[in-house]
């Protein structure tokens, strides 16, 4: 007998979604378990991710422009 479950996959944008309202801390840890079906943990995981890592988006958002500045900071 083959018990295997396959994992179940989210989207990125599914996940930070639910990240995003587990950081506004609007609902409750189990309320948003219960609304999304996940279980807790997963929850967490994503929102400590999104914390920890929320600055990539800023960083070197162009780094054309930061080249360009260089670039006319050497001729003035």
């Amino acid at each position: 007998m083959n018990t295997n479950k396959s994992r179940r996959k989210y989207s990125a944008e599914f996940k930070s979604k639910v990240a995003v309202e587990a950081l506004q801390e609007r609902s409750t840890l189990s309320d948003l378990s219960k609304r999304y079906e996940l279980h807790p943990n997963q929850i967490m995981k994503w929102k400590k991710s999104l914390s920890e890592n929320s600055f990539r988006i800023f960083a070197n958002t162009h780094p054309e422009k930061d080249n360009s500045d260089k670039f006319n900071a050497t001729f003035d």
